[in-house]
């Protein structure tokens, strides 16, 4: 129709369901398989559709599915491709396989380092790629920001695994976790420390500006390492948990992962 708005959301974003809905629509880990000339075109079918030049026989379906591809491989606010490692509908592969490698190789402190570093090195790209843009950070402030998240990782996955090396098994299979809560408490704010300093830009209903606001750059900053912490708790906690029950049956017992060998 003359009047299609391709950027109109598809589910109320005054309700929180509609705001679910919205993201698992963006972060479909399916859209990292698409192809690069696959995500330009729907680039120029979106910005087309702006402009109100919507190619001649074009579907709404078809609109829809490049608006979607669009959101997830470019960033919202310069409009750039995001690299495939840092897109959030890479979250889910490439959150699963750093977990289950922490989970499975917690045994040595070897392993334990190596892990932490990978996964802070993922949460890193992650983080420069969905900056915010209108707040820019430079690189000796990412640098900083790796280091410290890094070093926060590293020193508490180690200290804890020499800590328990004495304490049930189970309390071992929580280090990971433990780990990952602290240095995201210290890489995040770091990552947004300028939103912080120089706060960010409050909008009314209308997306009038009103002004900056270091609060809300405080209160965003908080919600999301309480966020990030939320969403690696179920797998990193009750996970262990079934791993430590299904390891006492007869036929883990018979046949013992290679890794036990491997890490003992």
């Amino acid at each position: 129709p003359l009047d299609f708005n391709i950027d109109a959301p598809l589910w109320d974003q005054s309700t929180f369901m509609g705001r679910l809905k919205h993201f698992f629509n963006i972060t479909d880990p399916r859209t990292v398989l698409v192809s690069e000339k696959e995500l330009d075109q729907a680039k120029a079918l979106v910005e087309g559709c702006r402009a109100g030049l919507v190619p001649p026989g074009s579907r709404q379906e078809q609109l829809l599915y490049a608006k979607k591809l669009y959101d997830s491989a470019f960033h919202p606010d310069s409009g750039e491709k995001m690299n495939l490692i840092g897109r959030m509908s890479f979250q889910v592969p490439g959150g699963m396989a750093l977990t289950g490698c922490m989970l499975q190789f917690y045994r040595t402190v070897p392993a334990v380092v190596f892990w932490q570093w990978m996964n802070q090195s993922f949460n890193a790209i992650v983080n420069y790629t969905n900056r915010n843009a209108a707040s820019p950070i430079s690189l000796r402030q990412i640098g900083v920001a790796y280091i410290t998240a890094t070093s926060t990782a590293l020193a508490t996955a180690v200290a804890l695994n020499l800590y328990t090396k004495r304490a049930p098994p189970l309390l071992a299979r929580w280090v990971p976790f433990v780990a990952v809560a602290a240095a995201n408490c210290a890489n995040i704010p770091m990552m947004r420390q300028q939103e912080i300093i120089n706060g960010v830009t409050v909008t009314d209903g209308d997306n009038n500006e009103l002004g900056c606001s270091r609060r809300a750059a405080v209160k965003g900053i908080g919600q999301v390492v309480v966020s990030r912490i939320t969403m690696a708790a179920p797998g990193m906690i009750i996970l262990p948990i079934i791993m430590e029950r299904l390891e006492k049956t007869p036929f883990m017992q018979v046949s013992p992962p290679f890794y036990w060998h491997s890490f003992p």
